[in-house]
């Protein structure tokens, strides 16, 4: 790799390949590689690329494209979930001179790579990270899935799942907060499966515990854990338990409920779990957290949704006690069941039922906001950068200081009260 000197990383998609091109980053920094800040002055441009939507395809294409203008003789790899699915069409776009595979990535580590360094795609990725590019840094705990819901194309890409060893996870926690990190966040593509592989078969909530008893004597009250999207089938008394008894997870959940009709969550293959639990747990909540963030993600206009069914999740959205949501209309994805299911709706439906439940999220977002203002409820927010002055509470609200104090930088926690709503969040004065 010697012939090619300066590198360009462009990311995209979910939060683990954020932490896989840190990984990838940290090792080429090591072997004397330089970083660049564009792939117009790149030697080499690794994208690392999502394939969850039409949507990311498509932007995945116009880096690619962008990238060859701006540098006609950089050598463009291509890796990550894309890759994995569609390397034949990828590999004829410009500039491209090799397509690697998910299944793959970790072989970019010894980049020229030989065909025969794919690694073993039973074990977990041979992935570590001791710092990170941004102010919260990221700890990959799980990879793939082993369970096919009917309209996810993830299990195609990033195969079944594979759990991360609770000794390393601690061990890589450990040294980002001493190196300064004060947020961690637990990611994973299915953390309703981590330790199902591993001996004992730990779950979920005894890596919570586990990283509570070894960091919490040093960390709790200094830095938070923040935990990544948690299938409502593993929002249960075992739960509430852990998360009443934590003081490192900051009181903010991201939910995968994708639906708020439970014949919808059927047809999904999610049948595993049902809307009217997942509320009654959230309302149990309040009594460990009175106060938290709650985000969700949910598609609409699955194929066969009936108005009755639209309603049902209106309803459910409505109930619940979101400050932020992820909406997307469905998105038909190659080698899925759904992309062949019979009543596919129109564009134009689905872009409409999303805007509705959009509509309602941000409602409930800018209400819980002004709560937060008027109540002048306590907020630990970690410094994205000081330059800015803008970072993330503890209930992952976007907030903005017009003034802090003295020497306080990225990664920081800053305390202060929230004294008005803007567009983008929250204004904060330190305390």
């Amino acid at each position: 790799m010697s012939d090619f000197h300066t590198f360009y990383m462009s990311t995209h998609g979910c939060k683990i390949n954020q932490y896989e091109t840190q990984a990838l980053r940290e090792v080429w920094t090591r072997r004397g590689l330089r970083e660049v800040q564009s792939a117009a002055d790149a030697a080499v441009v690794l994208v690392n690329s999502c394939a969850v939507t039409a949507k990311a395809v498509s932007e995945l294409r116009n880096v690619v494209r962008q990238a060859n203008r701006a540098n006609p003789q950089a050598r463009i790899i291509i890796t990550g979930c894309a890759a994995q699915v569609m390397g034949k069409e990828l590999a004829s776009l410009p500039g491209v001179v090799e397509v690697v595979p998910q299944e793959e990535k970790a072989s970019l580590k010894n980049w020229p790579r030989k065909p025969e360094e794919g690694g073993d795609v039973q074990a977990f990725p041979a992935f570590s990270i001791s710092s990170y590019n941004r102010a919260r840094a990221v700890v990959k705990v799980q990879d793939g899935c082993s369970h096919r819901c009917t309209y996810c194309i993830v299990p195609l890409t990033r195969g079944r799942s594979r759990s991360r060893a609770i000794a390393d996870i601690v061990s890589e926690s450990r040294s980002l907060l001493e190196a300064g990190f004060r947020e961690i966040i637990l990611s994973g593509v299915n953390l309703r499966q981590f330790g199902k592989d591993l001996p004992y078969t730990p779950d979920f909530w005894d890596l919570v515990s586990t990283l509570e008893s070894s960091l919490g004597p040093d960390w709790a009250g200094e830095a938070r854990f923040r935990l990544s999207s948690l299938e409502p089938g593993q929002l249960d008394a075992r739960a509430l338990e852990t998360l009443g008894a934590s003081r490192l997870v900051a009181p903010q959940l991201h939910i995968s409920m994708q639906s708020g009709s439970d014949s919808v969550l059927k047809r999904m293959g999610r049948g595993h779990y049902k809307v009217t639990p997942l509320l009654e747990f959230l309302e149990h909540l309040r009594s460990v957290w009175p106060v938290y963030g709650l985000g969700a993600d949910i598609l609409m206009g699955f194929p066969g949704e009936t108005e009755e069914e639209f309603a049902q999740t209106v309803e459910a959205v409505k109930a619940m006690p979101l400050t932020y949501a992820h909406v997307f209309p469905y998105s038909r994805r190659p080698g899925t069941a759904a992309s062949v299911m019979p009543d596919q709706l129109d564009k134009q439906i689905k872009a409409g039922r999303a805007k509705v439940v959009r509509e309602i999220v941000a409602a409930k977002k800018t209400a819980f906001l002004q709560w937060l203002v008027d109540s002048a409820t306590q907020l630990d927010v970690v410094l994205q950068s000081g330059q800015t002055r803008s970072g993330i509470s503890q209930f992952y609200t976007e907030c903005h200081f017009p003034l802090l104090p003295f020497g306080a930088g990225q990664r920081d926690i800053v305390r202060g009260v929230a004294t008005a709503v803007r567009k983008r969040g929250l204004v904060v004065r330190p305390l």
